[in-house]
């Protein structure tokens, strides 16, 4: 927690006759893999977001200042999902069912990824960890891109998804497969795309390098571009930050979710939460 490598690495000797860890980085491993190249994918909020962010803000810290114990959790975690889902787009927040539009800095950047990826004749793995935001996304990005996308989530029957995952990496089905994280994220293997893109942040890592290890696995025989969605200057980028710091502490998840975010006093969450001159779209 404090950040002490001496501990950390001292941890690791004591541990090291009881564990056994295998990466994909071991010699004997990765030779049967071919390379991964990790984006941090930059994009910026349109007014509209940064309206909507600013003004969420105030009203979540108002109500987080206000209040205490477990309420005050409920807030933090609240204020957290608002502003990852402002982030994504605003109709994911207001939940009104409004056009998709060009109202998202994300979902545009989002578009010209994927055209650029069915022009060069490959396929996509996109993970959202809102269900609610993949069921916006589908049809948008179907009329936007002239494509057909399939979308792998919980809503689904196992015969239903068995067969979405048997025509994607057939070749013959929508070369772009959505799926919610909880659902697409563990125990399928998707290696007909050589593209996978995170959508919205899981601010466990782990989580994360397990929905891309659907596509980079053994089997895999082409290059994998793995994106990271983060806006500069808002939470996405505040956590991720945090993020990197532990892991390159311990190489280790050292908290599961945001339940740590919870235990940060008014003024620290604040500063996460604030944002940033550089996170709109000029």
């Amino acid at each position: 927690r404090r950040g002490d490598l001496p501990a950390a690495t001292e941890l690791r000797r004591l541990t090291r006759p009881f564990l056994l860890r295998r990466l994909k980085t071991d010699p004997t491993v990765l030779a049967d893999l071919p390379e991964k190249i990790e984006i941090l994918q930059e994009y910026r909020l349109t007014r509209e977001q940064v309206t909507l962010y600013r003004a969420t803000v105030d009203e979540m810290m108002t109500k987080i200042a206000d209040s205490a114990g477990v309420k005050r959790r409920g807030n933090i975690l609240a204020a957290i999902t608002k502003l990852k889902q402002i982030c994504n787009h605003p109709a994911h927040l207001l939940h009104d069912g409004s056009p998709i539009g060009h109202r998202s800095g994300k979902v545009n950047r989002l578009e010209e990824l994927l055209a650029e990826i069915l022009d060069a004749g490959d396929r996509a793995l996109c993970f959202t960890q809102f269900a609610e935001f993949g069921h916006l996304l589908v049809p948008h990005l179907s009329h936007r891109l002239n494509a057909k996308i399939a979308f792998l989530h919980g809503g689904l029957s196992q015969r239903r998804r068995d067969s979405i995952v048997e025509h994607f990496q057939s070749g013959e089905g929508p070369p772009i497969l959505l799926a919610s994280l909880k659902t697409g994220g563990a125990g399928l293997t998707l290696t007909a795309a050589t593209h996978v893109l995170h959508l919205d942040r899981w601010w466990n890592p782990a989580v994360e390098e397990q929905a891309t290890d659907r596509a980079f696995r053994i089997g895999q025989r082409h290059s994998v571009q793995v994106r990271k969605f983060v806006c500069p200057g808002t939470i996405e980028e505040r956590i991720d930050a945090v993020i990197t710091k532990k892991e390159a502490l311990a190489d280790l998840v050292v908290t599961d979710g945001e339940d740590w975010l919870t235990e940060l006093s008014t003024d620290s969450l604040r500063e996460v939460f604030a944002l940033g001159r550089e996170a709109g779209d000029d």
